[in-house]
């Protein structure tokens, strides 16, 4: 058996490019599907799957962690830059669904099998609206309030919002009150039992972050999510030491050795690796098995197309950390134009059960694809009051 081609199907999806992994074996009809989408950077991406095919092409598509390995270490540099590492994790998916296909199982059979009987979703505020996710201003409690009020109406007991705003290193304490206001209407207007997570996505210095942490500290949310940078390791494991709220951070992250650092500080309860960035289900599984000797939960980083979540899904399938699953379900109207989902959705409380397909259990229209081709993605910038370049 051998791969005769890879390749990247590319779908624009408003907010992102969806850059879907194709790889296509000798055997008639086994091919595997996976997803690198990487916002900003999809020509790049794409570019990068197009160098790595040349390791790959003729190789057999079974023996996964060898390709892995050739992937990651071959061509000189190693695959630990965003770019590579994205082609790296698309093309690992697409190799974890042929698996699937070949052994007529779903992927989560092939690592030990299931360990849950239905794995918890949660979604962005807004179901996926760049706008009502990123621009509601925080200032407006009350839109806040409607919004998690209408993402309870569609069946979610979990969601999370942008109530942080971007903040200069050291600043006063308006945007504070600000993101406790938000959080504080959410919380009324959802009662005690609807799990609330507040990304606060890298935007504060650790300062700052720390100053946010303990004034959501008595909300009960189920995570505070990169409340700094993930570079700052020192700063997020002062933070995680300093409040009740499990601090929440990894889809900026690539690798084992970046997690291990992030993991022996204490910078982290939750681990949000990106299965789409990190290196695919081959190194997922490793981080998640080094995550588990600390005790850290897994929340997969997961607002990409319809291929990551089935990933993420079969994964969390898997892996007696894993907590809940991200979900983008309204970004664009033909979503289910493009794509068989794999796993069936309770509609209330939106909770994924296991499906007994093979692989991954999706199927994509190239033909549905192919009326949303590339486009560059939507810019997203941030300046201070001064003009000084922020963190979006």
């Amino acid at each position: 058996m051998k791969i005769t081609e890879v390749s990247a199907v590319v779908c624009n999806a408003r907010m992102r490019n969806w850059i879907f992994v194709k790889v296509v074996t000798d055997q008639p009809g086994l091919i595997g599907w996976g997803e690198a989408t990487l916002e900003w950077h999809t020509n790049g991406v794409v570019g990068a799957i197009k160098d790595l095919s040349e390791l790959l092409v003729g190789e057999d598509p079974r023996r996964i962690e060898h390709l892995w390995q050739m992937m990651y270490r071959q061509h000189f540099w190693h695959g630990n830059g965003v770019v590579r590492s994205t082609a790296i994790s698309g093309i690992d998916i697409a190799l974890w669904d042929i698996a699937g296909k070949i052994h007529g199982v779903p992927c989560h059979q092939l690592w030990g099998g299931r360990v849950r009987d239905y794995v918890k979703m949660y979604c962005h505020l807004g179901g996926g609206s760049m706008e009502k996710f990123y621009q509601t201003p925080v200032s407006d409690y009350r839109a806040f309030a409607e919004l998690a009020s209408a993402a309870v109406a569609d069946g979610f007991t979990a969601m999370k919002s942008m109530a942080v705003p971007a903040t200069m290193p050291v600043e006063g304490l308006s945007a504070v009150r600000h993101a406790e206001g938000c959080v504080a209407a959410m919380r009324e207007a959802v009662g005690p039992d609807v799990d609330l997570m507040v990304d606060c996505h890298a935007r504060p210095s650790p300062a700052m972050g720390l100053r946010f942490a303990k004034a959501l500290d008595d909300y009960g949310l189920l995570f505070l999510e990169e409340p700094c940078w993930p570079e700052a390791v020192e700063g997020l494991a002062r933070i995680n030491a300093a409040t009740t709220t499990p601090i929440a951070t990894g889809e900026r992250v690539i690798g084992l050795q970046q997690f291990r650092a992030l993991f022996e500080a204490g910078a982290m309860d939750v681990c949000q690796l990106d299965i789409t960035h990190a290196g695919g289900l081959t190194e997922a599984r490793k981080i998640a098995a080094m995550a588990d000797s600390y005790r850290i939960a897994l929340a997969p980083h997961n607002p990409q197309g319809p291929v990551s979540t089935a990933a993420s899904l079969e994964f969390g399938f898997s892996q007696p950390g894993y907590i809940i699953c991200e979900s983008v379900h309204s970004d664009v109207p033909w979503r289910a134009d493009i794509v068989q989902e794999s796993h069936p959705i309770d509609p209330v409380g939106r909770l994924a059960r296991p499906h007994d397909r093979p692989g991954l259990g999706i199927e994509l229209n190239e033909a549905e694809i192919a009326k949303h081709p590339y486009q560059p993605e939507v810019l997203q910038r941030v300046f201070y009051p001064d003009g000084a370049v922020g963190d979006w």
